[in-house]
């Protein structure tokens, strides 16, 4: 029995994926997760990490010369030759429209040095990403124990390579010239669903099709991430377009407006408005009403000064914390006179 968590309203049967999970990558919230944290088997989609190391740690402009180690690689393939000279730029095309498994090869070694050097890298990125039940051991995706990702993290890791203007320019291209070959993108989506522009497949016959998807609509991205799913392309069309017309972007707060009131004891006012010191947005569905609310006792001690740093007010959905807005006070207010004081305050003092 699968375990679904369904946010999206997409019927279970509807969606052929074992494992599922999609993302707004602006807000970062959930639209739907199944299975989202098992970890299996993610075959070439693993060559996003790669492509987000190249093109965070090298030139893609510069140009190498392809070792023997680099020709001749199981599985999928852009064909390299030893000896012939790509750019950075050119091996990305192939590592990703073609899903070349040479190309992940040589760019590891230009890259990492080894292979197993590369891997080394790809882990470390892991783990500052907070990619848990994420483990690389080479730089394709060929099937191996210790090779596995979960659907979240996926999610993750393509919502943030996304941002790399180089990577989205690799992924979103339909067609590329590299030199005499002619590549076309092996992710249909880019054809057939509005908005997408990335990011990639992947299929062995023990991890089943993997699908990792992006699109983007009116300033919003969505994440997709599929595993072992039969009828991947029609997941994805389903999930997104329901991800984009269920939840809308919304501004929850503006900068400037007022979020609530704290007491203030030991002034010479005794109350004080607290403001939010910048603009707040989520996706929410048309029936969500989110609250803002002020953590702590409801009181401050004067002196309160306006614009100083008075914490955080805290977004809820239906009692979960979504997000929290940094806010400030909205006046000053000073400490009460000494000769204000009562009779009994002024002994208590000393």
């Amino acid at each position: 029995m699968l375990a679904v968590a369904l946010l999206i309203p997409v019927k279970a049967e509807a969606v052929s994926a074992r494992r599922a999970y999609v993302l707004d990558a602006v807000s970062g919230r959930e639209l739907f997760s199944r299975n989202a944290d098992e970890r299996s088997l993610i075959a070439s989609t693993t060559k996003i990490m790669t492509a987000l190391i190249v093109c965070e740690q090298c030139n893609v402009l510069d140009r190498m010369r392809i070792p023997k180690e680099a020709v001749g690689i199981e599985g999928s393939s852009m064909y390299l030759k030893e000896g012939e000279v790509l750019t950075l730029q050119e091996l990305l095309y192939g590592l990703m429209l073609s899903s070349g498994n040479d190309a992940a090869v040589a760019l590891a070694i230009y890259c990492g040095g080894t292979v197993e050097g590369f891997a080394e890298l790809m882990n470390d990125k892991a783990r500052i990403l907070g990619l848990t039940g994420t483990h690389f051991e080479n730089p394709n995706g060929l099937d191996s124990p210790g090779h596995y990702s979960t659907a979240r993290d996926l999610a993750v890791l393509a919502a943030y390579a996304m941002k790399n203007p180089i990577f989205y320019k690799t992924v979103s291209a339909k067609n590329v010239k590299v030199g005499e070959r002619y590549l076309t993108n092996h992710n249909k989506l880019l054809w057939r669903l509005e908005g997408a522009d990335g990011v990639k497949t992947g299929f062995t016959k023990a991890a089943g099709r993997i699908l990792v998807s992006s699109a983007t609509r009116q300033g919003r991205r969505i994440i997709g991430v599929t595993i072992d799913a039969p009828d991947d392309w029609n997941d994805h069309c389903r999930l997104l377009n329901e991800g984009f017309a269920r939840y809308q972007d919304r501004q929850i707060v503006q900068a400037g407006q007022c979020v609530g009131t704290l007491d203030v004891l030991g002034g010479d006012s005794g109350r004080i408005q607290v403001l939010a010191a910048e603009d707040f947005s989520y996706a929410l569905a048309e029936e969500e009403c989110p609250m803002l609310v002020l953590p702590g006792p409801g009181f401050v001690y004067a002196p309160a000064v306006e614009g100083a740093d008075a914490g955080f007010a805290y977004v809820l959905i239906n009692g979960s914390a979504i997000g929290k807005v940094p806010v400030v006070y909205g006046a000053t207010v000073e400490q009460e006179a000494e000769e204000q004081k009562g009779f009994w305050q002024r002994i208590l003092k000393h």
